[in-house]
């Protein structure tokens, strides 16, 4: 009797164990959930920002557009324009020193390069605009792809 005693103890003694092992595999389980929860709202987070910044640089990028062809459509209708040739030549007709020649020819001149500093300014800010879309769409997409993965592996 006492072997079936010994052997009886060890059995519950083994179940008891196995119980802890249970309870712990419980709280493990619990904590991964957590964990993972926790991370899917990071990642909702994140995406929901990359989109609203996605949106953002696609209106930017239709401004700084219409913003170019605005001033296209301005150059190519003051060069095609003939009144504001007219008015040039009238100008001119009525410098009479070189000094004031010189004098408008600076202040052109001046004009320009102010000008095209800002076509440079405005054109790094469109390639900036452009790489920093790149980035989140590329982001997005990798973010994507990692998401799906995981649920295909959790199946």
């Amino acid at each position: 009797m006492s072997e079936s005693t010994s052997l009886t103890q060890q059995w519950l003694a083994e179940i008891q164990a196995l119980k802890r092992q249970l309870a712990e595999q419980k709280v493990d389980l619990a904590t991964a959930w957590e964990s993972a929860e926790k991370w899917r709202k990071l990642y909702n987070t994140e995406a929901e920002q990359r989109r609203t910044d996605a949106h953002l640089f696609q209106q930017t990028i239709a401004s700084l557009k219409a913003n170019i062809h605005k001033l296209q459509g301005i150059e190519a209708a003051t060069l095609a324009d003939g009144k504001a040739t007219a008015a040039i030549q009238a100008e001119i007709t009525q410098i009479q020193a070189v000094d004031e020649l010189q004098t408008k020819l600076i202040a052109a001149i001046k004009e320009r390069d102010r000008l095209l500093q800002a076509l440079k300014i405005e054109q790094e800010s469109h390639s900036q605009t452009r790489k920093s879309l790149t980035t989140a769409l590329g982001d997005a997409i990798d973010s994507l792809a990692r998401e799906r993965s995981a649920a295909e592996q959790d199946r």
